[in-house]
């Protein structure tokens, strides 16, 4: 910690943490989560039950800050790629070993006992089928790995055209959404989402290049404002659900992700350069960054095995005898605190047992000539 270099942007690397923190969180003490008719797990949110929950998750979707932060932590990678003269196929095969290695684990793992259970006495149900929530956060992982491997065809056409590319985008993204929302047409909306994610990392690319946490306060203040202006927008007059994250009752704004998932993104990275220079100051301080270094020393460790750690908890509370509750009552949200401590004590463990696999993927990166003249967290 000592050792991290002045030019480093810890805004970034903290920006990692939260959205480890913030998905993690929101999963094991957000989920009312509760067995359906047939003993299978669901976990619905109570976004519905609290009065204007809905603003929450304009900054609680953590989501397009994952993909902000890819896209900065990717273009760095490439341009010390480029500064070493390594080729784009082996650019893309280290960044894409870093995230495929520790998922493999995980992925055998799970596998082999779902084949042990398969093979005892009695029926067995797979994981897909009795608690299908414990699979749909991977997603990202199978959107993020797409997005690097196209990297270097994304960040030279940045390097070339630009705020042009952007501007393609959010118009490809409004002719997506007329064709889906307008036309009724399923399949531009997944196009749509898509694009929208490429968008979210591309401005990350922005938020590198344009160097925005240090642009005057004004134009910072205009990133975050157009995106608000978008969201209100995109919420109050097109009909797009307030809530950020799916919500009884109404449509998701991110299966597929639409439009307003884009407006969030631009509002959120609003958000992180109006504080980039407040936070940076904070974060001087080695009781601020030795948490965010940790953190981001076992980010895919983390969100790989943290519904791992719920589950081992969820097991072990209804095998003393606890019911879990369908709606989030007043008993519900007494027992947050059991929701928080009990699985952090598992993933503790568990980081423990599968990190070395993560730490082993990234040490075959290659190694050589110095980044450039601002780093950014790889």
């Amino acid at each position: 910690m000592a050792a991290t270099p002045a030019s480093r942007d810890r805004v970034v690397d903290a920006a990692r943490a939260l959205c480890i923190v913030v998905v993690t969180l929101w999963h094991w003490t957000l989920s009312v989560t509760h067995r359906t008719a047939d003993g299978s797990l669901t976990m619905p949110n109570p976004i519905h039950a609290v009065p204007g929950g809905w603003l929450a998750t304009w900054v609680l979707q953590i989501m397009p800050v994952f993909f902000l932060v890819g896209g900065y932590a990717n273009l760095v990678g490439w341009q010390r790629a480029q500064a070493r003269g390594t080729t784009a196929g082996g650019f893309v095969r280290s960044r894409l070993r870093r995230l495929l290695w520790p998922t493999a684990v995980w992925a055998l793992i799970w596998l082999a006992g779902e084949l042990v259970a398969a093979a005892l006495p009695g029926p067995h149900r797979w994981m897909g089928e009795w608690f299908p929530g414990y699979l749909t956060p991977l997603w990202f992982l199978v959107v993020y790995g797409l997005l690097i491997a196209v990297v270097p065809i994304t960040a030279s056409l940045d390097a070339r055209y630009g705020a042009r590319v952007l501007a393609v985008l959010v118009l490809l993204i409004a002719l997506g959404s007329v064709a889906h929302r307008g036309a009724g047409l399923a399949w531009a909306g997944w196009v749509t989402a898509g694009l929208v994610w490429l968008f979210c990392h591309q401005l990350g690319y922005a938020w590198r290049g344009w160097e925005l946490g240090r642009r005057p306060l004004a134009q910072r203040l205009a990133v975050a404002g157009a995106g608000l202006a978008g969201l209100a927008g995109l919420t109050a007059v097109a009909g797009y659900p307030a809530s950020m994250v799916a919500t009884a009752g109404v449509e998701s704004n991110i299966f597929p992700t639409n439009a307003a998932i884009a407006a969030l993104a631009v509002f959120q990275l609003g958000l992180l350069v109006l504080i980039t220079p407040a936070a940076e100051r904070l974060l001087r301080h080695p009781a601020a960054w030795k948490p965010v270094v940790a953190l981001n020393v076992g980010a895919l460790t983390i969100f790989l095995w943290h519904m791992t750690a719920y589950l081992v908890v969820l097991w072990a509370y209804e095998g003393l005898g606890g019911t879990l509750p369908a709606e989030p009552t007043a008993a519900w949200w007494a027992q947050r605190w059991l929701w928080l401590v009990a699985p952090s004590v598992v993933m503790v463990v568990l980081v423990v047992l599968f990190i070395r696999v993560e730490l082993a993927a990234r040490r075959s990166r290659p190694r050589s000539s110095p980044p450039p003249a601002r780093e950014g967290s790889e």
